[in-house]
This record gives structure tokens, sequence and C-alpha cells, in this order.
């Protein structure tokens, strides 16, 4: 099997524009990267690092925290802890794009926009600025937290840190602010560039590949659990955690990939002179419909309530309503892991009631001489549709929910690193493995173009081309 895969590498850098465009993709990626390390002028960048590094050395530090910031850092590709120019990530990008699906789904203007011949294209444009002010926001917000560390990283010690910032006021602010701004829409722009050019979809490349260059961390993380130091963890431990990994991993892929085909009967039909012979085909309707957007939903709206509530509240006093709140919904608390499971099964179905119109299926089925067998066409179809994909909803929606609290549950319950956790579900596993599988679709439709042998061949994974 593996002679396989070598062959079928050998044969991607024989088809001459598959070749121009793996490297395309792989120096971009490489740029990306760069922008992750360069940091922001007049912050100390290794101080920051520093903190972070002993944030996690320190077994008995604050679980709750130390999980938060090691989770936004995640979707920033490690910028944010070397306060890069790319502190920001693509996050406001991706944050631009769901605001933006949401409102199609309930404004009646952008609904007839994006139905209309170059409305998708006019409603991009209206991402890519609402990304900008997005970004303008949180960099102003994240210059007031680097000036006030101790605000946003409880256990910060100013007599050991210092301070982020060598010069503060309104000049570092603005500065800082414009930087980041032009880090993510750089971020963006490649990733637009890479979808065009390259190989692959670009925007999820950028945020895997900052996913994927943790993986150092995480493994010294998994070495400390196999290879314990004065008595520290187990090497149990590491051995149940390498066999959940490939038992969570082989789940993933398998939901992923996982589909109910409604069969589809075409009857003949006479265009002009021409007679057309009926035929049978498939509907696919995928377990997973709403990838991993319900997750990142939930999370988005999840990370920051805890520390709202009790920065309001203790401004009042030390203990209130607004501060047992925000401990209540901390990282890794109960009520925090049963609001997300709420909202990833909310979402679930927010998403496929707007992006799935089974109305609008019906009526192209049945304008084009094709019905479900044993379902009349029309209503009847449009019924039989809701239905399935309601079921296939609630099980993809139950998945998410056991894939979105594993990391949290071993890395607050099980005191395992986030860094190691982190790749045993949730949003960072989803995303790897939907981007390598669409990734390796795509390398295979150009190599099936070219009489070549794809990577999927000898393998059960659906949708091949």
């Amino acid at each position: 099997m593996f002679g396989h895969y070598f062959q079928t590498l050998q044969n991607c850098f024989k088809v001459s524009e598959l070749r121009s465009r793996i490297f395309f993709t792989l120096g971009i990626l490489v740029v990306c990267r760069l922008i992750s390390l360069v940091p922001i002028p007049g912050l100390d960048g290794a101080t920051l690092t520093q903190f972070f590094n002993d944030l996690r050395e320190i077994q008995m530090a604050d679980g709750k925290e130390r999980g938060l910031l090691d989770m936004y850092s995640m979707f920033t590709g490690g910028a944010l802890e070397r306060c890069a120019v790319g502190s920001l990530g693509i996050m406001p990008y991706i944050s631009a794009t769901i605001i933006l699906q949401l409102m199609t789904a309930v404004v009646p203007s952008l609904s007839k926009l994006s139905r209309e011949e170059g409305g998708r294209t006019q409603i991009i444009k209206y991402g890519r600025y609402l990304t900008v002010l997005l970004c303008l926001g949180q960099g102003l917000v994240m210059s007031f937290g680097w000036e006030n560390p101790g605000q946003i990283f409880g256990t910060w010690d100013t007599e050991k840190y210092g301070s982020l910032v060598g010069e503060g006021g309104w000049w570092y602010r603005i500065r800082t602010m414009l930087l980041l701004t032009t880090g993510t829409v750089l971020l963006m722009w490649l990733g637009e560039q890479i979808s065009d050019r390259g190989i692959g979809n670009g925007i999820s490349l950028v945020i895997t590949v900052g996913i994927i260059a943790q993986i150092d961390t995480a493994m010294l993380g998994m070495w400390d659990i196999f290879f314990p130091e004065a008595g520290q963890g187990h090497a149990a431990k590491g051995i149940v955690l390498v066999a959940l990994l490939l038992a969570v991993v082989g789940v993933v892929i398998a939901v992923t990939q996982g589909m109910r085909k409604i069969p589809v009967q075409y009857a003949q039909r006479n265009v002009g002179r021409k007679m057309y012979q009926g035929g049978s085909t498939y509907f696919p309707l995928r377990v997973n419909y709403a990838g991993v957007m319900p997750i990142i939903f939930a999370q988005a709206i999840l990370m920051f309530p805890s520390q709202i509530f009790g920065s309001v509240g203790r401004m009042i006093s030390e203990k209130n309503i607004l501060v047992s709140l925000g401990d209540s919904l901390n990282y890794g608390s109960g009520w925090n892991l049963l609001m997300q499971s709420l909202m990833i099964l909310f979402f679930s179905y927010f998403w496929v009631a707007t992006q799935f119109n089974e109305t609008q299926i019906s009526d192209d089925l049945k304008k084009a001489g094709g019905y479900i067998p044993g379902v009349r066409p029309g209503n009847a179809t449009r019924d039989f549709l809701h239905h399935a994909m309601s079921r296939l909803t609630l099980a993809g929606a139950m998945f998410l929910v056991v894939i979105a609290v594993i990391p949290t549950v071993l890395a607050v319950q099980f005191e395992i690193p986030f860094q190691v956790a982190q790749f045993f579900g949730g949003t960072s596993l989803l995303i790897m493995v939907g981007v390598m599988l669409d990734t390796m679709r795509q390398m295979e439709s150009h190599l099936a173009q070219h009489h070549y042998d794809g990577f999927l061949k000898t393998g059960k994974v659906r949708g091949r081309f």
C-alpha cells in the first residue's frame, strides 16, 4: 500500500500543472508562517513567549486559564505568543464570512443578491470590507490588552515579566492596530491566491498549517507522558492517549466521509427530435453536513463571556452575581460544557436550515424529470428530504458534541497539556482531517485527467473522482 502512495506522489510531480500548483501552495504557506513569526515593533514578544512556556510547565497553574489561552493561540498558529504581526490570525475573516452567511439567511436583500448572477462575488467583497472593520476593532482592543497584560493574563507577574510595551500611548495603539489589520488582510489575500492558483482551499490550509506548526509542542508533551521525570505523568497514560488518538482520527474520517445516498430515477424525455433514455443516480446527504462551523460558532461565543462578567463584576465588588456567573462559565466547567453542547446542537440545525434548501432541490428534480422511487414528486419529496436530513443532522450534531468536548475534558479533568489534547478532537482535528481529504481529492482530480491513479484508489474513502 505504501508503494502505491509513493508512486502516486511521483505521479503528482509528473503533471506540470499540478507540480506548479503544489510548489506555489507550499511557497505561500511558508510566507504565512513568516507572518506569524515577525514581531510587532515596540513589543517584547520573547517575554510573552516565556510567560506561555511557564504556564505550561507549572502543573499547579490554573488549567482553565491555560486552556483558554492555548485555544486562542492555536487559532493564530502561535503568533499570539510572540506578539507577531499575524496575532489576529485568519479568524476575523472567518467571523466576517459567518456573519454574512447568517445575514444572507435572514436579510431579504442579501438573500436575493446571493441568487443573482455575480451576487456571490459581491457578497465576498462585502466580507472583505467587514474583515477590515473587525480587524481594526480587535487590533485596538489587543493593543490595550498588551499594555495591561495583568487584566488579560490573570497570573501575570509584573515584577517577574515586566511590561510588554516599550513605550505606550496612542501612536503605539494606532500603529499596532494597523499592523495587525495588515497581517490578517495579507493572510486573507494569500489564502485566496492558494484557492485560485494553488491546490486545496486556501483559507483552510492557512489555519491547518498554523495548527500543524504546533505539533512539535504536542510531541514534547507526549514524550513527557511516556517518559516521566521526577514522578510526573505516567507511561500508561501515554499509551492510552495514542490508542484514543488513532480511534478518534478513524471515527472522524469515517463520519466526515459518511453519507446517505438517496436514489434518484430519471424518466425518458424528449428534447426536440431526440429522446433521452432515463437513468438512475443518487443524491448524497452527508452525515456531518455542517462541518466544523457549529463548533467554531459555539467556541467563539463562549470564549470571552466568563472574562467579561468577571471583570465587570469585580469592578463593583469581589463577590456578586456577575462574578459567580463568570466563574460558572469558565473554560472546562460543567456549565461551559453544557452550554457548548447545546449551542453545537442548535447551530448544527441552524446551519443545515440555512444551507440545505429541500424545496429548491425538490423543484429542480421535478423540472429535470427526476424522482425518488416510492416518493411522489413535489411536496412529498420535500418532506422526505427534510425528514431524512433532520435525522442525519441529529447524528452529526451528537458526533460534533463528543468531538468538541474531548480536548476540554482531557485538559481540565485529566490534566493533559492542551497542546496534546487539541489533537484528540475539537476544531483542530476536524479542520485537519477535512482539509487533508479535500486536498487529496483535488490532487486526484488532476491525476485522473492525465490517466494516473490517485491516492484514494485502494481505499474506501467515498467521493473520489
